[in-house]
């Protein structure tokens, strides 16, 4: 006797089917290439920095394509010009939507980066947010789909300023401040007069500086007639190049702490220009076997010294996403947010390992104050640059300089 098929039934033989005909497309999607979608500015006042970041990236696809890929998946980079918050957030949607990349890498710029973040948020895709500092990132405008790779303003405030104190350049000073006006600028101006307040400085001005903003000749005269004790820039970019050089061309006498210089800008403003206390999250010199590893094959490879950005974008990939793809063998999103919140360490070529923090996705690692060597000293035009010892120090754990859960309004 024939039985009538129920509606349990035709379903569960509609699934059967199903899943044996998408058999072959799933096997086709678990082996074919990893789309990793990169967005970084290449063009503007950050076009330099992101033309390094696109450099290290490539070079870390390119290694690990060479040794048979991740799961023996090739990783097929989409790398592109972020240009500005709205087409970052656009190209990054592209590239969720028609490009089905697995996940989204990059930025430098914080609002950028913000958008972007927002997107992955969305979409429920995964964000390594992997050279953005901004504070409010991490903080307010934390989501469980985003990490963050590179050191927060806040550790950068304190990572200058622990030099600052031991020179006794803020109990009792006076300090004029110039700010980048967006996103990064203002939470770096926000860290740094925290700092100073705490430490006795006296705050006696801060301006805002547009990010196109190419003579500082203005900001200057207002410099020379406050006659401050310090003077402390919260810039971004060229803006510092630009700043540094045009500082040094007025002669003026008052010392100079910067809560941001990346060596690229660094070396643009050259030996003759640049000085006081500055922070930075990586340097060439570092004399670690990893990185000096690095430092070579980058060399042999583009025929320059890498900066910052090339070093966290070659680690980004080749450590922190090449090490959870294949301890969860595979980019499923939330696997991978697993893996990460379980605060595995990490070898981003430093002397101690890096691990993300669970309640805020930060990248914890060590940072460095630098200055400039005595003249006479440097071996070539990218060689004038005096590093300081690892913050925190190897006895200190290494979230001594970041924000607390008290101070971090992150909620995911």
């Amino acid at each position: 006797m024939n039985h009538p098929l129920n509606r349990r039934h035709v379903l569960q033989a509609g699934a059967a089917i199903a899943t044996t005909l998408g058999a072959p497309a799933l096997l086709r999607a678990q082996s074919g290439p990893i789309r990793i979608g990169h967005l970084t500015p290449m063009t503007g006042f950050l076009g330099a920095l992101g033309d390094y970041a696109s450099l290290g990236i490539k070079m870390a696809a390119e290694e690990i394509n060479a040794a048979g890929g991740l799961l023996g998946r090739p990783i097929d980079l989409l790398s592109e010009d972020s240009v500005n918050p709205q087409v970052a957030s656009s190209k990054a949607q592209r590239m969720l939507e028609r490009d089905g990349v697995a996940l989204l890498m990059g930025e430098i710029n914080s609002a950028s980066a913000l958008t972007i973040s927002q997107v992955a948020a969305r979409n429920q895709k995964l964000f390594l947010n992997v050279g953005a500092r901004s504070d409010a990132l991490r903080g307010k405008d934390c989501n469980r789909w985003t990490f963050h790779c590179d050191i927060p303003v806040t550790v950068m405030v304190k990572a200058a300023g622990h030099a600052l104190l031991r020179d006794n350049l803020v109990r009792g000073k006076r300090i004029f401040s110039l700010t980048a006006d967006y996103l990064f600028g203002h939470d770096l101006s926000r860290a740094a007069k925290k700092f100073f307040a705490e430490n006795g400085g006296q705050q006696i001005g801060d301006e805002l500086v547009a990010t196109d903003v190419t003579d500082f000749s203005p900001y200057l005269l207002k410099i020379r007639q406050a006659r401050p004790d310090l003077v402390a820039t919260n810039l971004a970019g060229n803006q510092v190049t630009n700043f540094v050089k045009q500082y040094a061309e007025f002669g003026l006498p008052f010392p100079v702490v910067g809560f941001n210089l990346n060596t690229a800008d660094a070396w643009a403003a050259g030996e003759g220009n640049l000085g006081g206390i500055w922070p930075t999250v990586w340097h060439h010199d570092l004399q670690t076997p990893g990185s000096q590893a690095f430092v070579a094959a980058f060399m042999r490879k583009y025929n320059k010294r890498p900066e910052n950005h090339a070093w966290i974008s070659y680690v980004a990939l080749k450590s922190l996403v090449a090490q959870a793809v294949t301890a969860t063998r595979g980019v499923d999103t939330n696997q991978l947010i697993a893996y990460y919140e379980s605060q595995a360490e990490f070898d981003i070529l430093k002397a101690r390992k890096a691990y993300f923090r669970s309640w805020d996705h930060q990248l914890m690692q060590e940072a460095f104050p630098y200055t400039v060597k005595p003249r006479g000293q440097a071996k070539d035009k990218q060689d004038f640059l005096q590093f300081g010892e690892a913050v925190p120090a190897p006895n200190q754990p290494l979230e001594l300089l970041a924000p607390t859960r008290e101070e971090n309004a992150c909620k995911f």
